[in-house]
């Protein structure tokens, strides 16, 4: 990667998406993009694909997730795995359609 380069970091407010922003900060990379699951509903197709071909980043961190406590987890375990597949097929495929490095 170079400084330079655009990096899209999905899921940047958790726990491992956020670390990974703040170790790219502190690497020096600042062309950092983000969006909040408000600004970018990673389960809508359309939405993805509009977002990869405007913003074109070059490498892709996926760590956006429908996450929940224990009771979520084991209440709603259908629409979370289906939700979290949504996120993840979209983002691999609009990332990789866009032309990204990696």
């Amino acid at each position: 990667m170079q400084q330079q380069d655009k990096i899209y970091v999905a899921g940047h407010r958790g726990m491992v998406g956020s670390a990974i922003v703040r170790r790219l900060q502190k690497a020096g990379y600042e062309n950092i993009v983000t969006r909040t699951s408000k600004e970018l509903d990673l389960t809508n197709q359309q939405l993805v694909e509009q977002f990869f071909n405007q913003e074109k980043p070059a490498y892709v961190f996926l760590a956006a997730a429908k996450v929940g406590g224990i009771m979520a987890n084991n209440t709603y375990r259908a629409e979370f795995i289906y939700e979290n597949l949504a996120i993840q097929n979209n983002v691999i495929h609009y990332a990789y359609k866009s032309g990204f490095k990696n």
